[in-house]
């Protein structure tokens, strides 16, 4: 005789909605005030110490000419991270933005040096907009600072809605991206 299992033991997960499908996303980190390297060092690994969240890849360090600021902005250190993750892509936004403010982010106007800033580029395939995000970001597709360290660590990579990473870069000016051979972000 076989014992059939207890009607009572419920699982948890199941119960509250709280099973999610693990989703990979993209993220854009960049700095161009102060400690521009530490900066990057700490966004990244806050993100991998957040649960529900994996560093799957992160790309090397690159030094980018400002885009879109203020004349006397300096250049920007960034990178590009690939998680897995089960965040709700608010959630995941949230995250962002709290690891921003523990960094000193301030905003002021658009474009403005900054000491950390972290782009939710894309989520799986998803499409957002409401007004707290927009996926996928609506200008990845024509940065430079994001395409070239995407490509890098992702040679598959596509935006959804815009097309592949490797196809979108040959339309993008790309001559003020420089690889940071020096510089290395470390987990």
């Amino acid at each position: 005789m076989t014992e059939s299992p207890t009607p009572y033991v419920l699982d948890a997960d199941t119960m509250t909605g709280g099973m999610r499908p693990i989703r990979q996303a993209v993220l854009a980190l960049g700095s161009n005030l102060g400690a521009r390297l530490e900066k990057l060092q700490g966004g990244i690994s806050a993100l991998e110490d957040t649960p529900e969240v994996t560093v799957v890849a992160i790309s090397s360090v690159y030094e980018t000419d400002p885009v879109g600021g203020p004349d006397s902005a300096g250049k920007f250190l960034n990178a590009v991270v690939l998680i897995d993750t089960t965040l709700t892509v608010h959630t995941l936004l949230d995250r962002a933005l709290a690891i921003e403010d523990a960094f000193g982010r301030e905003r002021s106007e658009p474009g403005a040096p900054r000491t950390l800033d972290v782009d939710v580029i894309v989520v799986g395939n998803r499409l957002a907009e409401d007004e707290k995000l927009v996926l996928p970001h609506p200008r990845a597709h024509e940065r430079g600072f994001v395409l070239v360290p995407w490509l890098e660590i992702d040679p598959e990579g596509e935006i959804p809605g815009k097309g592949f990473v490797a196809d979108l870069i040959a339309d993008v000016d790309t001559s003020g991206v420089t690889r940071r051979e020096d510089l290395e972000i470390i987990l």
